[in-house]
């Protein structure tokens, strides 16, 4: 098998597709520092199955995918893929259909790697194992890395054995009988755990045995349980085959006496009809005696309510009159004072004539006494022509009050009256319902069948 091309995308500083093709003879890369030549080597053996991330000169996996710079952003996958020649068919058999084999490791950030080998998904093992078998791989002595020669001067005997060995193309030989040695070691095991299964099932076929015998045991004596209850139940057959002769005999009695008596209630069930035909009138008179009683008590109450607000209104209008009466009383005493006052300054201006005319000179003094006296008399008058108003509004509202008294004690009586009838109409009502209800029960009692 040869190699014939590599292409990146993504990996490490290889942001955009790149392809390397490795043509026939020598091929070379050459350039400055940093320019990504290790990263094409790293490429290589990554997509060969490399799985530490020291080797990749990295802290993870997830570091060799594209981190992005000043002018670009960074990728969230990388791809590897490695195109190999076939023509010779020394690929392992599994993968030796196809003149060329296409190799592709793309790995996802936080999800980890995936392997597809000519389309088809394969393991990071079948990947390792097909380049072992060409001996080469991630780990060949045939990749070189920075510091590799220094490390190769100074490893051990069995690094240098084990890169002779790749060298010598028996490497996957050697994995190959690793992987024979597991599976020895594991058939050991199950060799091991077959012998502990068979122990165990010995033990349970000697334990299945002694089930058997007692299996044997319980179908002999379940014959025997089988044949004695079959006998018990020949014995209960005989008697109940007799009791059904016996039971028959009755049923026969029974259903004579049964058709007796349903002859007796067809019978019954024809006067109960007719009972209740007979019945339907008085259950309507009934039910029209109740109905006027509920309008009759309907109209009991409504005419209490008028009866009790008649009442208050003669008690609210008797009181009206009483303090009618008690206002007249203080308006009569009112105007009876203002009357002695009236006479009072009637005389003490006919007084001030008298003493005009007996003292001339006085005159002013006493002209002074009578215009206050007859102011005091304008006074008194209009008092009194106020008080003459107010008594007779008074004797007005008292006129009108009796009479609203009156019209009450009117109504009041009329309420009197129409409650008292509608008791007795309501006593005749009750007693003619209960004379109805007397002939139902008795129409009731005396066609019950």
């Amino acid at each position: 098998m040869r190699f014939q091309r590599l292409r990146l995308a993504g990996f490490k500083s290889f942001v955009e597709a790149t392809e390397l093709r490795i043509e026939p003879g020598l091929t070379g890369i050459v350039g400055p520092n940093g320019c990504g030549k290790s990263n094409l080597l790293e490429a290589l053996r990554w997509v060969m199955g490399a799985s530490s991330a020291k080797a990749m000169r990295a802290d993870g996996m997830d570091d060799v995918i594209f981190g992005g710079s000043t002018a670009r952003s960074s990728r969230n996958h990388a791809e590897v893929s490695l195109q190999i020649d076939n023509t010779d068919r020394l690929a392992p058999p599994r993968f030796n259909d196809a003149a060329v084999i296409e190799v592709v490791r793309r790995i996802s950030r936080g999800a980890g790697s995936s392997y597809r080998v000519n389309g088809v998904e394969a393991r990071a093992r079948d990947v390792q194992m097909l380049f072992a078998d060409a001996s080469t791989g991630a780990n060949s002595p045939a990749l070189v890395r920075q510091g590799q020669i220094s490390e190769l001067i100074a490893a051990k005997p069995a690094n240098r054995r084990r890169i002779l060995e790749e060298a010598a193309g028996v490497s996957g030989l050697h994995s190959r009988r690793h992987e024979a040695t597991l599976r020895l070691d594991a058939a050991e095991v199950n060799l091991a755990r077959l012998d502990d299964v068979a122990a165990e099932i010995e033990a349970g076929l000697n334990r299945l045995k002694r089930e058997a015998r007692k299996a044997e045991q319980y179908k002999r004596l379940s014959a025997e349980i089988r044949t004695l209850r079959s006998a018990a139940l020949y014995a209960r057959w005989s008697q109940a085959a007799s009791g059904v002769a016996s039971a028959e005999q009755a049923l026969a009695e029974t259903l004579a006496a049964t058709a007796q008596t349903a002859r007796a209630a067809s019978d019954a069930e024809a006067a109960s009809a007719s009972a209740a035909e007979a019945l339907k009138p008085l259950r309507e008179e009934e039910m029209v005696a109740a109905a006027v009683l509920q309008r009759l008590d309907i109209e009991r109450e409504r005419l209490a309510r008028e009866t009790a607000l008649a009442e208050a209104e003669v008690a609210r209008l008797k009181g009206e009159i009483e303090r009618n009466g008690a206002d007249a009383g203080r308006e009569d005493q009112t105007l009876a004072d203002a009357a002695g006052v009236l006479d009072r300054l009637g005389r003490e201006l006919i007084q001030l004539d008298q003493t005009l005319d007996a003292a001339p000179e006085r005159t002013p003094e006493f002209e002074r006494r009578v215009a206050d006296a007859a102011a005091r008399r304008a006074e008194t008058d209009t008092l009194v022509e106020r008080l003459a108003g107010e008594a007779a509004a008074e004797v007005m509202r008292s006129k009108a009050a009796q009479d609203r008294l009156a019209q009450a004690l009117g109504v009041h009586a009329k309420a009197q009256a129409r409650a008292t009838e509608a008791d007795a109409r309501v006593e005749r009502v009750r007693s003619a319902l209960d004379q109805v209800r007397a002939e139902v029960a008795v129409s009731s009692t005396g066609q019950d069948p």
